[in-house]
C-alpha cells in the first residue's frame, strides 16, 4: 500500500502517525528526476501533532516529484500539503499578469496558474481526436505556451499532474465553454459584439442612492403563461417590447419601463451546474451553483450549443436596456463554488482555493459544502480579474456579492478600486452577514466592518426584520404588520440605518451603505410571510400592511430593493426557500398583476416621488442629521421632517388597526401626495391645519410650500 508524506511548509515534511506501521529513522529525500538526495535537517517526532516532522536545510524546489525514505526501505510518496495554506506560499506564487487566454488572430497564448504541478499539457479536441501539447513552466507557477494560428472556436482543457496523478480542467479564466460547461472555448469576442455595442452610453447616473434596484429571475420573468413573451426564460425574452397580458396590462421591458424603477438586478448568470442546458424546463434552479466564474449560463440562450451565442444575447440585453434607461446589476457567486471536488479550482491547485478548519476539513460557512478562500493572494486575483472581466466586457452596472461576509474585506476593497477605476457609478452591494467561516471577524466583509468598505452598500436584515417580521420565526411581527414596540427601532432605520441620529444604535457612517428591503428571492415573500404572521386578519388589512412595509422600503433613506412582483403581492403558495421549485411556484404571475394594477399604480406614485426629490436620496449622515428631523407621534406611528430649500415634506407610518391624529410641525396648506393607497407627484387633495389624521395601517406624505 502507497504511504504519503506532505510538504506542509517550504523547509517542512511530515509523515503523520496514521501513515507509520513502526518507529522511524534514517530519513532520506530524493529528487525522482535527477535521483539526487536532498539536504535534510534534524527531524523529530511530535507526539502532541501525531507526526513526524522532517526538516530541510534549504526551501524545496516546486514543480518535482519527491520520494522521502525511512529505515533505508520504506519509501513515501511526497504530496504537497498544507504549505499552499501558508501566506509565505502566497509571496513565493503570487503572479500579477494576466491568466488565461489571450486571443489573437496570428496566435494565441495560454497562461495557467498551477504551481504545485509537476507537469502541464494544453489539449485540444476537434474532429480528428485530442491534441496535446506541453506547456512550459514559468516563474510564479505559470504554465504558458503560445500556439500560432487562428484558433477562435477551438475546444481546450488542461490536464496537469499534481501528486503523481493527472487531472483534467476547465481553465479558470475561460470565458466561453461549451453545454454544461464541461471545456473551454477559444473565442474571438469581437465576433459577440452588437451593432453599436460599445458606443451605446450608460443611463444618467449621479450617485448610488438614486437607484432603485428590481431583482429578477431570467426565467421566472417571462415563464408565466400570461406574459406575452414568446422568448420564455430566455436572455432575449427579456429584451421582447410590445408584449401584453391579460386585460392588456403591461409585460415584460415595456413594464419595467414603465414602473420606473432604475437597475434590474439579475439572479446568477455566471455559468452554474445545477440545470441541464440541453433541457432547460426539466429542472428549475435559481443558480447559485456557479461551476465557471467569467463564462455565461447557457440554460436561457436560444442556442446553448453555440459558445458564442449566449455572450451575444447578453450583450444585446444589457445593450437594449441601456438603450431604455435601465442599468443592469449581476449578481455574482465567489463565495463558494457548486461541487468542490469537481471545481477546476480544487483539480489544477488541490488545497489552495478553499478554506480549512483546524482538523483538515473544509469551512462550510456558506451552508452548501465549501467557502472560497479569497485570503488567499491568487484566490483574491481571480475574483477581481473576474469582476473586472464582467464589467469590461458586458458593459455591466453593478455587482451584487452573494454571502459576502464570506469574502474578505481586501478583496471587497479591491473590487471596489478596480470598478471605480472603470466607471465609478458601477455600484457594488452585497450580503454581508457574519457566518461560521474560519477567518477572523475583523477581516470579513460583513455589515459589522462596513464602515472599512467604502463605496460598498450592504443589505439591511434590521429593516427587513423589523419592518416585517424576523424571517425565522414565521410569527413574529414587525412594525408594519401589528408590532409597536419596534417604533423606536424604525426611527433608526429609516434615517439609512446612519450612527449618532437616533438614541437607537445605528448600523452604518452614512445612509448610502443600507440596502433596504422586505423581501427577495430568499425566504417567504412579503405577502406569504403577511399570510402566516398575521392569517387572523383580513386579505385588505395584510394588503394595507403590504403597502405601509413597501412604502417603508421605497422613501427610507438609502437604496431601495424591490422584489419583481412585490408590488402586485407576489406569492410563491408558502414556499420559504423556492431555489429548484418548479415554474408554477417561481413564475412571476402577469395575471396578478393585472389582478392588482391598483397597488402596482401606487408603488408607481412611490418609485415617481422618490425620484423626483433628492431629499429621499441624502448620500451622507451629516445630510440627513441637517434635514431629517424625528416628530413626535402617537403609539405605532412613526413621522419626520425632510426639509428642502423650497418648503419640507412630512412622511408618516401609521402601523396601527385605526386612525391616529399627527401634530404637524407647522401651521398653514399643506399637499397631500400619499395617503391610503394612492401616491402620486400631483396633490390628491389639500388641507389647512396643523394637525392630521392618518388613516389606519397606511402611509402618509405631505409637502408645504416655504
Amino acid at each position: 500500500m502507497t504511504k504519503y508524506a506532505y510538504i506542509d511548509d517550504f523547509t517542512l515534511i511530515t509523515i503523520p502517525f496514521s501513515e507509520v506501521d513502526e518507529e522511524l529513522s534514517e530519513f532520506k529525500l530524493i529528487n525522482l528526476l535527477t535521483q539526487e538526495e536532498i539536504a535534510l535537517g534534524a527531524w523529530h517526532k511530535q507526539h502532541d501533532r501525531l507526526r513526524y516532522e522532517i526538516n530541510l536545510t534549504e526551501p524545496i524546489e516546486f514543480g518535482l516529484e519527491y520520494e522521502l525514505l525511512a529505515n533505508h526501505n520504506l519509501s513515501y510518496n511526497v504530496n504537497i500539503g498544507q504549505v499552499m495554506r501558508n501566506p509565505s506560499f502566497d509571496d513565493r506564487f503570487y503572479y500579477e499578469g494576466e491568466l488565461g487566454v489571450s486571443y489573437q488572430k496570428e496566435a494565441s497564448t495560454f497562461k495557467l496558474w498551477a504551481p504545485t504541478a509537476t507537469e502541464a499539457e494544453l489539449i485540444f479536441y476537434g474532429e480528428n481526436g485530442e491534441q496535446k501539447i506541453s506547456l512550459k513552466r514559468m516563474d510564479s507557477g505559470v504554465w504558458q505556451q503560445t500556439v500560432e494560428g487562428d484558433l477562435d472556436g477551438t475546444v481546450y482543457m488542461y490536464r496537469v499532474r499534481v501528486d503523481c496523478t493527472w487531472r483534467e480542467a476547465v481553465d479558470p479564466y475561460a470565458k466561453a465553454v461549451t453545454v454544461n460547461g464541461k471545456k473551454g472555448v477559444v473565442v474571438n469576442l469581437d465576433d459577440t459584439e452588437p451593432d453599436h455595442f460599445r458606443e451605446t452610453k450608460r443611463p444618467v447616473f449621479k450617485q448610488v442612492t438614486d437607484a432603485i434596484i428590481y431583482e429578477v429571475h431570467i426565467r421566472d420573468f417571462s415563464s408565466c403563461g400570461h406574459s406575452g413573451i414568446t422568448n420564455k426564460g430566455k436572455y432575449m425574452g427579456m429584451i421582447e417590447k410590445g408584449t401584453e397580458g391579460p386585460s392588456g396590462t403591461l409585460t415584460g421591458l415595456d413594464y419595467l419601463v414603465d414602473l420606473g424603477v432604475t437597475h434590474i438586478q439579475l439572479l446568477p448568470i455566471q455559468d452554474f451546474g445545477s440545470v441541464d442546458e440541453t433541457s432547460q424546463f426539466e429542472k428549475y434552479n435559481w443558480g447559485y451553483d456557479t461551476i465557471h466564474f467569467n463564462a455565461i449560463e447557457g440554460s436561457y440562450s436560444l442556442d446553448p450549443s453555440n459558445p458564442k451565442e449566449r455572450i451575444k444575447e447578453l450583450k444585446e440585453f444589457i445593450q437594449t436596456y441601456h438603450e431604455n434607461g435601465l442599468r443592469v446589476i449581476f449578481d455574482v457567486v465567489y463565495n463558494h463554488m457548486y461541487v468542490h471536488q469537481e471545481s477546476s479550482l480544487e483539480k489544477l491547485v488541490p488545497g489552495y482555493y478553499f478554506r480549512y478548519n483546524l482538523d483538515g476539513s473544509l469551512a462550510n460557512g456558506t451552508g452548501v459544502g465549501n467557502d472560497i478562500a479569497s485570503e488567499r493572494k491568487m484566490v483574491r486575483k481571480l475574483i477581481v480579474d473576474s469582476v473586472t472581466y464582467l464589467a469590461e466586457e458586458y458593459q455591466v452596472d453593478g455587482f451584487r456579492f452573494d454571502l459576502m461576509g464570506i469574502l474578505d474585506i481586501n478583496t471587497m476593497q479591491g473590487v471596489r478600486q478596480k470598478l471605480s477605476e472603470i466607471d465609478p457609478s458601477i455600484i457594488v452591494l452585497g450580503e454581508g452577514w457574519d457566518l461560521g467561516t474560519p477567518l477572523a471577524r475583523e477581516r470579513k466583509a460583513t455589515i459589522h466592518n462596513s464602515d472599512q468598505l467604502s463605496d460598498i452598500s450592504q443589505f439591511n436584515d434590521q429593516f427587513r426584520d423589523k419592518v416585517k417580521g424576523n424571517i425565522f420565526n414565521q410569527d413574529l411581527k414587525g412594525f408594519s404588520n401589528g408590532n409597536a414596540d419596534l417604533k423606536a427601532d424604525c426611527k433608526m432605520l429609516v434615517s439609512g440605518s446612519v450612527k449618532d441620529f437616533y438614541l437607537v444604535p445605528g448600523i452604518f457612517s452614512d445612509p448610502y451603505k443600507s440596502v433596504n428591503y422586505v423581501e427577495c428571492h430568499d425566504n417567504h415573500t412579503l405577502w406569504d410571510k403577511l399570510a402566516i404572521a398575521n392569517a387572523h386578519q383580513s386579505e385588505p388589512s395584510r394588503a394595507a400592511m403590504h403597502r405601509l412595509a413597501t412604502a417603508m422600503t421605497i422613501l427610507s433613506q438609502g437604496i431601495p430593493f424591490l422584489h419583481a412582483g412585490q408590488e402586485f403581492f407576489r406569492t410563491k403558495s408558502g414556499h420559504e426557500n423556492s431555489y429548484c421549485s418548479p415554474d408554477e411556484i417561481n413564475k412571476l404571475d402577469w395575471e396578478r398583476k393585472a389582478l392588482h394594477i391598483d397597488n402596482v399604480e401606487y408603488v408607481k406614485g412611490l418609485i415617481a416621488l422618490r425620484k423626483k426629490h433628492d431629499v429621499f436620496r441624502f448620500m451622507t449622515r451629516e445630510e440627513v442629521k441637517k434635514r431629517m428631523h424625528i416628530l413626535d407621534t402617537p403609539d405605532h406611528c412613526l413621522a419626520y421632517i425632510l426639509k428642502k430649500q423650497d418648503g419640507m415634506f412630512v412622511v408618516a407610518y401609521n402601523g396601527a388597526n385605526e386612525s391616529k391624529p399627527l401634530i404637524l410641525p407647522a401651521n398653514g396648506d399643506w399637499i397631500v401626495l400619499v395617503e391610503n393607497a394612492q401616491a402620486s407627484l400631483s396633490p390628491l387633495r389639500t388641507f389647512s391645519g396643523g394637525k392630521i389624521e392618518l388613516p389606519p395601517i397606511s402611509t402618509t406624505v405631505l409637502f408645504r410650500s416655504k
